[in-house]
């Protein structure tokens, strides 16, 4: 790994509670609305800069991006967002019903993301990542960090440990109960150690943030060939900004799937149907069936429970991506039985990630539909199949808490920018 040291923008301490956000993709753009509407100076009416408009604004226009541009070059003229001018990391602690996490913010190569060093288990869809691309070049920076994992090393965790004894740079709760706590790693000796430990990582694996480390590739890529024969390698648009994460700290929740309806089948057909496709069928049950390992699921149609139980798995065990209950879901029931083809294009099923519970999955479902709950991917799961350079079903994972973004902003591009644009206020530092 090449993970850096950084200079950043960040909020003033007594402003990080209230500008920090939850991540631009976990709204739509109604809830989008809603929050800004409620929280007028949170980094969500950057990230999402279509919230400043009427609801029939074209979202991706011009102006939209040209908003997040101002309204990011206001937050530092008025003193929300300060400069921490000497490169450093960064610790930032996420605490959540007794769960902890402890994350280096850090500057990590895209060479490394172009190469592998840096894997990857999703593919993008072109939209979500030109939207983000064109985030990046109105900004002229990056402002949503890349959740990495890295299998655990024992040293780099007792050097995390002996900074967090420093004060906090923030210590504050979120809207969700999310405990946020944020270190600043500066002296040259802390920064030189970490810098020496995390050269020994050997790879790490995107958990969360496929579309933006895309689009910061692809923006990166760009401005080498503007720069030319003066390219050297060492500007800020060679790095992405990451937080990366010991693996086994990781806490990853179930991603549920619903189907709208029952493809035309009654009841003793979808059953027999799912049997036939290598399924144990249990007996009809009010209550939840909530998946308690790998290769049960629980089935909700017709207003009863079923506990479904793969029995054919000697069939897949070989490979990483067709042993996943993600996949064997959509290549045994999803496709075959219920007729969805491709679970990212086709509207009628959809997805509940996080932690909604079974009776969000009964709601939804209604009378008509069908839903399924499964066990939660693993991150040995992920990893495996990011080390076979495979990819997951979409969908596969989601991981709580959810990291903020606005804590840490990256200027990539080297003039002219809104923050430190030519005329402009100059920025206060910390």
């Amino acid at each position: 790994m090449h993970a850096e040291p950084f200079a950043c923008y960040r909020p003033a301490p007594e402003s990080a509670a209230e500008f920090a956000a939850l991540p631009y993709d976990v709204f739509d753009r109604e809830g989008a609305a809603d929050y800004v509407r409620e929280h007028p100076r949170s980094f969500l009416a950057i990230d999402r800069p279509e919230t400043g408009f009427s609801p029939d604004h074209d979202m991706y226009a011009c102006d939209v991006y040209a908003h997040a541009a101002e309204l990011l070059h206001e937050r530092v003229a008025d003193g929300t967002l300060v400069r921490d001018g000497r490169p450093c990391y960064y610790l930032y602690r996420l605490e959540q019903n007794g769960h902890e996490q402890t994350g280096i913010v850090a500057a990590c190569s895209l060479d490394d993301y172009n190469n592998g060093i840096i894997r990857r288990h999703e593919s993008t869809r072109r939209a979500k990542e030109e939207d983000r691309v064109r985030h990046i070049r109105a900004t002229g920076c990056q402002t949503g960090p890349i959740f990495l994992a890295y299998r655990d090393n024992p040293a780099l965790e007792a050097l995390v440990e002996a900074a967090k004894g420093a004060e906090p740079l923030y210590d504050f709760t979120d809207g969700e109960g999310v405990r946020q706590t944020v270190w600043r790693v500066a002296r040259p000796a802390a920064v030189e150690a970490f810098q020496m430990m995390l050269a020994y990582i050997p790879r790490a694996y995107i958990a969360d943030g496929h579309h933006r480390a895309a689009s910061a590739a692809r923006v990166c890529q760009e401005m080498r060939t503007e720069e030319g024969r003066e390219h050297t390698g060492r500007e800020a648009y060679n790095y992405l900004l990451c937080v990366l994460f010991p693996a086994s700290q990781l806490t990853v929740l179930p991603y549920e799937r619903v189907v709208a309806d029952a493809a035309g089948m009654g009841e003793d057909e979808l059953v027999a149907a799912v049997a036939a496709a290598g399924f144990e069928v249990g007996p009809r049950r009010e209550d939840p069936v909530e998946p308690g390992e790998r290769g049960t699921f629980g089935m909700y149609a017709f207003g009863a429970w079923r506990e479904l139980r793969f029995v054919d798995g000697d069939a897949v065990a070989a490979d990483p991506v067709a042993r996943l209950d993600a996949s064997v879901l959509q290549d045994r029931v999803l496709g075959p039985v219920l007729g969805i083809g491709d679970p990212r294009e086709d509207p009628r099923v959809s997805f509940v990630g996080g932690a909604a519970g079974l009776s969000e999955l009964e709601r939804r479902a209604g009378r008509k539909g069908v839903a399924f709950a499964l066990h939660a991917t693993s991150v040995d799961e992920l990893m495996a199949v990011a080390d076979a350079g495979l990819l997951m079903p979409p969908k596969s994972t989601w991981f709580e808490p959810k990291l903020r973004s606005g804590l840490f902003i990256r200027r990539i591009a080297n003039k002219n920018t809104v923050i430190d644009g030519v005329g402009r206020p100059a920025p206060r530092e910390d």
